[in-house]
């Protein structure tokens, strides 16, 4: 079994993209710049706790193989449809989970948690297929899209060939199945786009990008002009039923779900949205602007209907906490108050976070160690 071993600190790869790889006097320089401005005083002693709870769950649940075994299934309007009753191992998990330790600054096979992040990965690449898809037992387009971030995240680490040709091979059927929309759909060369799906694959790419790996601009252009014919408009502001959460058109300044009407506009397709922008690197538009203040005004009732751990609850905040977070200013600061509270009111006594809907706790655990994680800023994606 080959084992993967890291060369640079996940949070100064950046710099080492930029300049040859002998000038570590720069990237030293670009630790502490990166290190100097982040938002430490939001993550205190009672959250760094929660998270190392959190963390040290998912190490105790992790498999001899390096998966983390979960529900496989997916979204059915707002119920989980399982492939199997039984949990499974789960390449989409086991990315999310791999991202969790990364994003505390933990590393493969280095200190506390490196063997686990080294299985991890040693079992996402087993997941690769032919055809460059990685997926296992059914898993979808969403879970290809956190294994290839995780994969992008590790190989700005290591520069290891083996994941630069899985990472290359994932990356390249992303870009292949984008469709007409400018968008992606559950499984590859869909016809149809959907907010959800989009956004995954897109950070994906950002994060194979910034380490190196070729993605047509083109393909990035062309998701970002999908997100802006999601954006509900002022003109259209009705609010009409349906069987979930939301309402089809919903207020200005949300996203739907996809192009075709009526569809459900929500706060996390908005999240969603915001972050797709940022991610193809739009920052400054009007949409963005009507979208943040649509979420403000939403936050408090979605919470209010998610937080016993449904999956709406984890992939809104996991999209939102990232849009916030770019934003900056008083609206992060509010935000990160609201979900820090939240996401530690919701942690169980041993240390993972419940998810009734959805994969199982140890996505629960993934997504809530991320979102709290977010301030050290670790992870090149998830800094501004």
């Amino acid at each position: 079994m080959t084992r993967f071993r890291t060369s640079i600190p996940a949070f100064a790869f950046l710099c080492a993209l930029a300049a040859p790889m002998g000038l570590a006097e720069r990237a030293t320089a670009q630790e502490q710049r990166i290190r100097s401005s982040v938002d430490d005083h939001l993550v205190d002693a009672e959250t760094k706790s929660a998270i190392e709870r959190g963390l040290d769950y998912l190490q105790k649940t992790q498999t001899k193989t390096g998966s983390w075994d979960q529900l496989v299934g997916y979204k059915l309007n707002s119920d989980y449809e399982t492939v199997d009753n039984r949990p499974l191992p789960h390449v989409g998990v086991t990315a999310l989970a791999g991202i969790a330790f990364l994003a505390g600054g933990h590393l493969p096979d280095r200190g506390k948690y490196g063997d686990t992040i080294t299985r991890a990965l040693e079992h996402v690449v087993s997941c690769s297929q032919d055809d460059g898809q990685i997926t296992e037992h059914g898993t979808r387009m969403y879970s290809h899209a956190f294994a290839t971030l995780f994969l992008a995240e590790i190989y700005g680490m290591s520069s290891n060939p083996r994941v630069k040709s899985v990472l290359q091979r994932s990356v390249n059927l992303i870009v292949d199945s984008q469709n007409a929309e400018g968008g992606w759909r559950y499984r590859p060369f869909a016809r149809e786009s959907d907010m959800s799906i989009t956004v995954c694959q897109v950070l994906a790419l950002r994060s194979a990008r910034n380490v190196g790996i070729h993605v047509p601009a083109t393909t990035i252009r062309n998701a970002q002009n999908y997100v802006y014919r999601s954006a509900v408009r002022s003109n259209e502001r009705t609010r009409r039923p349906w069987r979930g959460q939301g309402g089809y058109g919903d207020d200005g300044g949300s996203f739907r779900y996809q192009l075709k009407t009526p569809t459900r506009a929500t706060f996390p397709l908005t999240a969603a949205g915001v972050t797709t922008l940022y991610a193809a690197g739009e920052y400054d538009s009007p949409v963005i602007k009507d979208a943040l203040d649509y979420m403000d005004r939403e936050l408090f009732s979605f919470d209010d209907q998610n937080d016993h751990g449904h999956y709406f609850f984890y992939y809104g905040h996991y999209y939102a906490v990232q849009a916030y977070y770019i934003t900056g200013g008083p609206q992060w600061r509010r935000y990160f108050g609201e979900v820090k509270g939240r996401l530690l009111r919701m942690q169980r006594p041993d240390g993972s976070w419940p998810n009734e809907v959805g994969p199982g706790p140890a996505f629960g655990t993934a997504v809530a160690t991320l979102i709290l994680q977010i301030p050290l800023q670790y992870l090149p994606i998830f800094q501004r």
